[in-house]
């Protein structure tokens, strides 16, 4: 994800870390401001423990700098960098209590993109070199099954792993899905009529996508001229059946129990993208530690001097 974020984005990863801050410690950190002067300054290093991707170098960052704006944070990776046992990520340099405060809000936030990150790079190296039926590279791309409150971020992930995103919200494309299409059945709709009056009711800019989970359902589809048909839970032979029937005049979509085992496979049959939405409800966390070292305080500190840093 790149530090050079606008606006609304910015905005929004600042509140998902300040959020998580006021959750860790509603009312402070009550075993630091008992426990370490709050002269004491201290050095920290982010250690990876395994090997992976890295990813979320901003809410990391963030998450000591909105606690006390004095703390500096040295990257030493950037998202979508590979690390290894002892890779060090960043050094953080600042008063013990502000470090210490971040600490775990930096360390969740880091490993649960970095997880993201890494297994959607494993997806991507899966289909490395396999191209659709149009000769172009087969794309791998997230879904919508994100965590609350952080899909910004994990979508940012999985950009870091090196894959593409979906739509980000409701709000981005329309997508006709099957209960969409169970709801137009059920009013007596030919779906044709129905797809192409969705079309004439929306911006002329804005993507058109329609699910499908049936060979047979095709035809109709294809003659209201959707930008993208996904082909959802369909069989190997039949993705190959779904690219020839449409032919090139739609990008096709696979989605549906995609693994790292059947990815492959999925990416060979011609599809143009495969939708995964394991890449982000399913990636595990990458274990990632914080490694302290205090600096010695000045003569005279005690426990409890003064206030703790706070945002």
């Amino acid at each position: 994800m790149s530090h050079d974020l606008q606006g609304s984005t910015l905005a929004s990863i600042t509140a998902i870390v300040d959020r998580a801050l006021d959750e860790d410690a509603p009312w402070g950190d009550v075993t630091s401001e008992a426990a370490i002067p709050v002269s004491a300054a201290a050095t920290a290093r982010i250690v990876s423990r395994v090997d992976g991707v890295f990813a979320g170098g901003l809410p990391l960052e963030l998450a000591f700098t909105r606690v006390e704006p004095s703390v500096r944070v040295e990257h030493h990776l950037a998202d979508g960098d590979p690390i290894a046992p002892g890779t060090v990520i960043a050094t953080i340099t600042g008063t013990a209590r502000g470090i210490l405060r971040g600490e775990r809000v930096a360390l969740n936030l880091a490993q649960r993109l970095s997880g993201v990150a890494t297994l959607t790079r494993r997806y991507v190296d899966a289909v490395a070199d396999a191209v659709s039926a149009s000769g172009q590279p087969v794309r791998l791309v997230d879904t919508r099954k994100t965590t609350p409150g952080l899909r910004v971020l994990e979508k940012a992930a999985v950009r870091a792993g090196g894959g593409h995103n979906h739509r980000f919200s409701l709000s981005d494309a329309v997508m006709l899905k099957d209960n969409h299409l169970a709801v137009l059945k059920s009013q007596g709709l030919d779906l044709t009529e129905a797809i192409r009056a969705v079309r004439s009711r929306i911006p002329h800019t804005m993507h058109l996508e329609v699910e499908v989970d049936r060979l047979d359902q095709l035809p109709a589809v294809i003659a209201a001229e959707p930008d993208t048909i996904m082909l959802d839970n369909f069989s190997l032979d039949d993705l190959r059946a779904g690219v020839a029937r449409i032919a090139g005049r739609a990008t096709v979509e696979a989605s549906g129990g995609v693994t790292l085992e059947t990815v492959r496979a999925i990416a060979e049959t011609g599809v143009d993208v495969i939708s995964v939405g394991a890449l982000t409800h399913s990636a595990p966390a990458l274990d990632l530690g914080l490694d302290i070292v205090i600096d010695a305080a000045p003569a005279g500190s005690g426990p409890g001097d003064g206030a703790g840093g706070g945002r």
